[in-house]
Order: structure tokens, then sequence, then C-alpha cells
């Protein structure tokens, strides 16, 4: 993110335009995941001056560094005086023990949405997007959306055409096409808890070419359609026909990763007989073409 506001002060002409602070629990040198230390600037107890972005950065130890009351305590009161504040991937969850998430549209990486889902249930998480607003809040998804984020940011503050020339200068998107969804395994989100909802999904899996209806579905659990419809969605959050769609996609993302098949034979493998219906779904679920997505991803 700091690669983005250094750019974009030194495209305005003025380098220290957006003046990068980091502010830690404790004086002394943060370490982070990969080791890298970085010099604390202040602390929330000596933090002085007004702050116009705070943003908390996330980290695969989050649990054990979301803190107590008195981070909490200081995040409530700075977020009451900023511009604007947010969280960068897994940095949601300092927010979200804070009381700063309830009744806000959010984002984390893909691998914790359900996790901070259940963790702040007044939030409403958005598993798929890369970043998002709501009032105030900014929330991205992993360590490189964060780019996107400040890049939004930039364009908030001074406008699209210098927000353009940063990202060209960088070699980013403005916005990046599609949502989180065409880099995570999203099923891995959706496992039912009951053990026969979770062997009629690993029967779903086993078997993409076959009759996947509700009424198919619901027949070999032994429900009627209302009931299954209703325990199935209760159990991992989606409608047995979004499930279905989403291990077809995800078993055709794979393949055009993995193969040079042809659109017909690779709707076929997964079960659609209509190229066209297959085209449409892979567009909804991923958010790109299947051609944009071979073209992104396959070598």
């Amino acid at each position: 993110m700091g690669d983005v506001f250094a750019e974009a002060g030194r495209q305005l002409g003025r380098p220290r335009a957006y003046q990068v602070q980091v502010i830690g629990i404790e004086e002394g040198l943060l370490k982070s995941s990969s080791g890298l230390r970085l010099a604390v600037d202040a602390t929330v107890r000596n933090q002085r001056g007004t702050i116009d972005t705070l943003l908390v950065a996330g980290s695969p130890s989050i649990d054990e560094m979301a803190g107590g009351a008195e981070l909490h305590a200081w995040l409530r009161r700075q977020a009451r005086t900023v511009r604007r504040y947010g969280s960068v991937c897994t940095g949601a969850f300092v927010l979200a023990a804070a009381g700063l998430l309830d009744g806000k549209r959010v984002v984390t990486h893909w691998n914790s949405t359900a996790r901070l889902a259940a963790a702040c249930p007044r939030a409403r998480v958005e598993p798929d997007a890369i970043y998002l607003k709501d009032g105030k809040l900014f929330t991205s998804a992993g360590v490189t959306a964060g780019m996107d984020l400040a890049l939004a940011m930039v364009e908030e503050d001074h406008g699209r055409e210098l927000a353009l020339r940063v990202a060209r200068e960088l070699v980013m998107f403005l916005k990046r096409p599609g949502g989180q969804s065409q880099f995570s395994a999203h099923l891995a989100a959706q496992t039912a808890e009951r053990s026969a909802m979770r062997a009629l999904q690993d029967h779903v899996l086993a078997h993409l070419r076959d009759d996947l209806s509700v009424p198919t579905l619901a027949a070999r659990a032994g429900m009627s359609e209302r009931n299954f419809a209703r325990v199935f969605r209760s159990e991992t959050g989606t409608t047995p026909a979004e499930f279905v769609e989403n291990a077809r996609i995800d078993a055709a993302r794979r393949l055009a990763e993995e193969s040079d098949l042809p659109v017909k034979r690779l709707a076929d493998a997964v079960g659609y007989a209509n190229v066209d219906g297959f085209r449409r779904a892979f567009a909804r679920r991923l958010g790109v073409t299947l051609g944009e997505y071979r073209r992104r991803f396959v070598r």
C-alpha cells in the first residue's frame, strides 16, 4: 500500500502528500510474518496529532494479535475522529473485536470470511469482494488487495486521472476485474455440519455430470424437496442449486488451468449440456469470462 501512496505523491509533485506512520501496541520493532522488521513511529499510548486514514494490518496470527481492551478503546476513539478507517486482510478481526464492524458491509481474505461472519454476526461479510467501502469504513480482501484499496483511496482523494496514472506506473489494474472467487477454493466455506449433508455434498463433488437437480438430491437424502432445501441451506449457508453450480464451476476452473480442453468438452466434463449456459455461469461465479480466466492464469 505504501508504494501506491508514495507514487500518488510523486505524481502530484508532493512526495509527502501521504505520510505513512507505523503505530504499534508497544514500542520497539514490529516483526512481520516474513521476518521483516518495521520501526514503530508511535504507539497507541503515545500517538499524538490527528490521523486522516487509519488502517489495521492483518496477520496469520491475528487471533493472538487482536489486542485487548486498551487497543480496542483507542480504535473506537480514533474511529470517531478520523476521516476514514479500515483493515487489510485479516485486520478486520481486530476491528470486529473493537465493535467497529457492526451493521457494516465488510470483506476479508476468502479463507477467513466464514470465520469473520461467525465472530461478528452483526456485520455483513461479502466473501467475493476485493475491497469494500461502507461509509468511512474501508476493508480489503488479501494483502495485495490492500493495494487495490489504496488505489481506490487515491481516486477518492484526487480523481480518476491521477489514480489511473498511478496504476499504470505500478502495472496495476485501476479496477481489478472479477472477485476473490477466481483465486479461492470457494467451496471450502460451505461444508455442512451433519454427516448426511456432508455425504450428499461429497456425492455432488464426485458426480458432477449426473442429474443434480433438487428433486434428485432430495430423494437421495430421503427428504421432501422443501425440507431438503431448508436443511441444506441451514447447514451450508447456500441453496442446493448454488452449491451444485459452485462445484461445477470450481471443477471447470481447475480443468481450465490444467488442460487445454475446448469449451464444449470442458462444459460437458462438469455437467453442462448447454455451452452458453456454462459460459454464463462461469462469468457469473468468477466475475471473468472463461477466455479471460485462461489468459490470466494458464501458462
